[in-house]
């Protein structure tokens, strides 16, 4: 019978893992060809607001595959319970059996997509970041800066949302890390003083226009992980320098480079896949004044990667 293990034996589990190297390394063995992975399933809700992801897939001649089941919603929507749930199933690449379920509600997900943004960070951010500029005050908005510490110096952030009162929470919770926080409601004052920009919100429309990217920004745009959501003008893709996407053959279907290749503003010539520009730093941003943008969709080879690592954590532990 698999094993069932749950979010607490999960996140002790974590502690002895070094999950931005494995999402790295998964990124490169991707690009590399040497991974599996199937268009994602979904499903996507109007009432309330929401969806449902299903990826899987598995690393060749490795020990397992993987499928993950993640829903969420958003809009502020209160039911009195999560606004999120999940599950990734283990299972044995040799003989197809179930190994184990990992009930993470979720949060395997998260702490992943949060690694990818410092993955990015790490071979795409300016040499010097000034402030650190965060769309969403939710639990990904917390998240992904808090991966970044370890990558970056920076500790000025200002974060974007749509309310004082996820904006007071926010400012509160990361506080006690040591961050400068400033809130605000405009995106004007994050694209005017922010060199390193997040944005992860499920937004439907541009966040950021062309017009307001000085110089010298790397965005990392995870929040469109459906062909609906858009949170930056795809021309400012158009403007940028270099245009990453965490994986070519799902950015053309969904994510920030879809817009942007169905408006004219790129072609897929224009891309460059993440593992690859890992795998090759002459390919990163060669000065301080170029733009950067990277598009991170979701794939699911970090799913393969973080829970594989949790697995073999809790297994040793039996």
């Amino acid at each position: 019978m698999p094993v069932i293990f749950n979010r607490a034996q999960i996140e002790e589990a974590l502690l002895q893992v070094d999950v931005t190297r494995a999402i790295e390394e998964g990124f490169v063995a991707y690009s590399q060809g040497k991974v599996v992975v199937p268009p994602v399933g979904e499903l996507v809700f109007e009432d309330p607001p929401g969806d449902v992801h299903i990826k899987y897939g598995y690393i060749k001649h490795d020990d397992y595959f993987v499928i993950k089941v993640a829903s969420g919603l958003y809009g502020g929507v209160d039911l009195g319970v999560p606004p999120y749930d999940g599950l990734m199933l283990v299972f044995n690449q040799k003989n197809v059996q179930l190994e184990c379920i990992l009930h993470d509600e979720c949060y395997l997900t998260n702490v992943r997509t949060a690694a990818a943004g410092a993955v990015v960070a790490k071979h795409l951010a300016p040499s010097s970041v000034k402030r650190i500029g965060v769309f969403g005050a939710g639990v990904q908005g917390r998240m992904q800066v808090e991966a970044l510490l370890p990558i970056v110096d920076c500790r000025d952030v200002v974060v974007w949302g749509t309310g004082h009162e996820e904006l007071e929470a926010y400012r509160e919770t990361m506080s006690n890390l040591g961050l400068s926080i400033q809130t605000t409601l405009t995106a004007d004052e994050i694209a005017d003083t922010c060199n390193l920009i997040v944005t992860c919100t499920p937004s439907h429309v541009p966040l950021l226009r062309a017009e307001q990217i000085r110089e010298g920004t790397h965005i990392t745009a995870m929040g469109s992980d459906t062909p609906e959501k858009n949170e930056l003008d795809p021309a400012i893709l158009g403007k940028a320098d270099l245009v990453v996407a965490d994986s070519i053959e799902q950015c053309l279907v969904r994510g920030e480079i879809c817009h942007a290749l169905e408006s004219g503003a790129i072609t897929e010539g224009d891309l460059v896949e993440l593992g690859t520009v890992i795998a090759n730093p002459g390919l990163r941003r060669t000065s301080d004044s170029q733009i950067t943008v990277a598009d991170l969709t979701g794939v699911a080879v970090q799913d393969i990667q973080i829970s594989k690592a949790v697995y073999e954590v809790l297994s040793a532990g039996d």
